[in-house]
């Protein structure tokens, strides 16, 4: 495979931070060279399991993700009836939860799980970032953070499912819809919070705004807690469900928020450059993508010979 410029900085880089040794460098830099340019042939025909492959997110991340998404649905459930309460609806859907007073219990219960995950979240962003730093192994490029690049990512996605290009482009560890997908939920969660504190401390607000503010903000904040729950609910379920579960190659369900990895086939089709960095950092799955491309594309017996050799002299070095 010819790498693109991009490409060649981001491994380059991989091995500088992993202090890769001459003998790793050449095993990584000739199985490169054996992987095909047709990337979409390459993740199509490599074997994965559902499960997953690759390690792509930590313990910590696995649980804000489960009491993130699981605070979310029930303060939906239990804060939709209370705002609707004279909704045809929203009555015996209170009397399930065991009558509206009891509801808001629940509900504030849960907002308050909410925040200390919104809190666990940023504590292991930070002391995760200081953490790469002080090992000299951070990269922007690995983070949440929007660049431009990804602006360029989303048009040359359109092109490819528009039919005008061969290939998607080398997107990073997190892709622009996951970015656009993170600033959406922690904008909307601050959203949430701001306006259901306004309803709990309504004093503490009338304190801190401008004098004759109070009601308007009060009123605006009303508006804002429920519209925005509806608008979150319907993009969890119609666009962000979709895209990580139900599109086609992840239906019926992806693990990765469960096992924390991600499968081999979806790595190189939509964070192809994280996985040239996985190639540098796990010698199994090197072993693993050497195997499957003798399968995948029948080197010949003098090729597989050739290298089994020089990989046997880099062993003897």
């Amino acid at each position: 495979m010819k790498l693109s410029k991009e490409a060649d900085r981001v491994i380059q880089l991989s091995m500088r931070q992993n202090k890769i040794d001459e003998n790793q460098r050449k095993e990584i830099e000739y199985l490169v060279n054996l992987m095909p340019d047709d990337r979409v042939f390459l993740y199509k025909n490599v074997m994965s399991n559902p499960i997953g492959d690759i390690p792509r997110y930590s313990i910590h991340i696995r649980v804000q993700h489960l009491l993130t998404f699981s605070t979310f649905l029930l303060l939906a459930f239990t804060g939709l009836p209370v705002h609707f309460f004279d909704a045809i609806w929203a009555k015996p859907f209170s009397q399930i939860l065991g009558g509206i007073d009891v509801t808001r219990v629940i509900h504030r219960t849960l907002a308050a799980i909410m925040i200390v995950s919104m809190i666990y979240h940023v504590i292991t962003l930070i002391t995760g970032t200081m953490l790469r730093m002080l090992k000299g192994t951070f990269d922007i490029r690995r983070t949440i953070i929007p660049r431009w690049k990804d602006l360029q990512d989303m048009r040359k996605d359109i092109l490819y499912f528009s039919g005008r290009r061969r290939q998607r482009p080398e997107m990073d560890k997190f892709m622009y819809k996951q970015k656009i997908h993170y600033f959406a939920a922690a904008f909307g969660s601050c959203v949430m919070v701001a306006s259901g504190s306004a309803f709990l401390f309504p004093d503490v607000w009338a304190s801190i705004l401008p004098y004759g503010w109070a009601l308007h903000i009060q009123n605006i904040m009303r508006l804002a807690h429920s519209h925005e729950a509806l608008l979150a609910l319907v993009v969890i379920a119609f666009w962000h469900w979709y895209n990580v579960h139900l599109a086609p190659g992840r239906f019926p369900m992806q693990w990765t928020f469960l096992s924390g990895k991600i499968t081999r086939e979806h790595q190189i089709e939509e964070h192809f450059l994280e996985y040239l960095r996985n190639i540098v950092e796990l010698p199994e799955e090197r072993s693993m993508l050497y195997k499957q491309l003798k399968t995948i594309t029948q080197y010949s017996g003098t090729e597989e010979l050739q290298y089994l050799q020089e990989k046997a002299v880099l062993s003897e070095g």
